[in-house]
């Protein structure tokens, strides 16, 4: 704890400093890489939509199982569905701590009719009563995706508007719109690459992490905003030292807050996916934390030398730079 103090104080007197603006360019071929690496395995490996954006079929067991046994129900249920359509996509997941809901991809009359048998007959329930099966249609999706990017849309508009008008410089809302897509684009390339399934929880989960993102990019720029204009032109540092200094002074607390906010929605992950079998937890809480992680890279490793890069060819800042560098020189 000790040590972490000293770090924490020497980042923020500058006494020790990460270079996130000096090398730059290796951070930007970095995160190039990585967002065109996500982009590929977009391309290469079709991320996998869950039933409400493809349709399929779905079937409830009421009266099937209790909280603590939902895994072990869960499995049951995927073994019916096997049993009588073994390529059969399935997700399980446990509704109200007894109902069981089995949504597969789309299944003909028959196959619909065995399976309801075969599910009633596993959990030894009614299949009359107990046992309902219906078709879920794309479109509730289609819906969703529509209102989402349409939702996406608004957001980055005003917060490119309010942050230019809160930063008075349209570059640090540039550089701060840019980090937000680089967190949005490398998640779902995780998404992708690992096989998650994009569900519209999940889609909830990418919006939330965007929120997160923004407000974490803005507590480093308001610091950034500090170190910048603290001394004006009577800075002994030059424009894009200041900027790295901002970020280093909050460089502790922007680890902290990630770890705060991840190891939450990281147990309700695992308690989620592991013990409860809640697929809607599971969902957001994945997508959020995958989020978290790569907000905080993103906002010291893109957004800031980001805005750093944007500034430093004004012609103001390009003569204090030269100032400083002449006078360091000179002494």
């Amino acid at each position: 704890m000790g040590a972490m103090s000293q770090l924490g104080n020497d980042l923020y007197t500058g006494e020790r400093s990460v270079p996130f603006v000096q090398k730059r360019k290796l951070w930007f071929i970095i995160a190039a890489a990585l967002v065109l690496a996500s982009i590929a395995v977009l391309f290469i490996r079709v991320p996998q939509f869950s039933i409400e954006f493809t349709g399929g079929s779905q079937f409830t067991v009421s009266g099937a199982t209790t909280a603590d046994e939902s895994i072990a129900a869960q499995a049951d249920a995927r073994d019916a569905v096997v049993s009588v359509v073994p390529d059969a996509t399935t997700k399980v997941t446990t509704v109200g701590g007894t109902d069981i809901r089995v949504q597969t991809s789309q299944m003909s009359q028959e196959e619909t009719r065995l399976v309801s048998a075969s599910l009633a007959d596993k959990f030894g329930v009614e299949e009359s009563t107990a046992v309902t099966a219906s078709f879920v249609g794309p479109s509730w999706g289609a819906d969703v995706t529509k209102q989402s990017l349409w939702g996406l849309g608004v957001f980055l508009a005003l917060a490119f508007l309010i942050l230019a008008i809160y930063f008075r410089t349209w570059k640090m809302s540039l550089a701060a719109i840019i980090g937000l897509l680089d967190v949005l684009i490398i998640t779902l390339g995780i998404y992708a690459a690992f096989g998650f399934e994009i569900s519209p929880a999940a889609v909830i989960g990418f919006l939330t992490i965007l929120g997160y993102s923004l407000y974490d990019t803005t507590v480093v720029f308001d610091k950034i905003r500090e170190t910048t204009w603290e001394q004006g032109s009577a800075s002994t540092r030059t424009f894009g030292e200041s900027v790295n200094l901002g970020v280093n002074q909050t460089l502790i607390r922007s680890i902290n807050t990630s770890i705060v906010a991840v190891l939450p929605v990281g147990a309700i992950l695992i308690i989620g996916a592991m013990w409860m079998g809640a697929q809607t937890l599971s969902d957001i809480s994945l997508s959020i934390t995958v989020g978290i992680i790569v907000a905080a890279y993103s906002t010291l490793f893109v957004a800031a030398p980001l805005y750093s890069f944007l500034r430093e060819s004004e012609p103001d800042i390009q003569r204090h730079d030269a100032k400083v560098l002449a006078a360091r020189e000179a002494a």
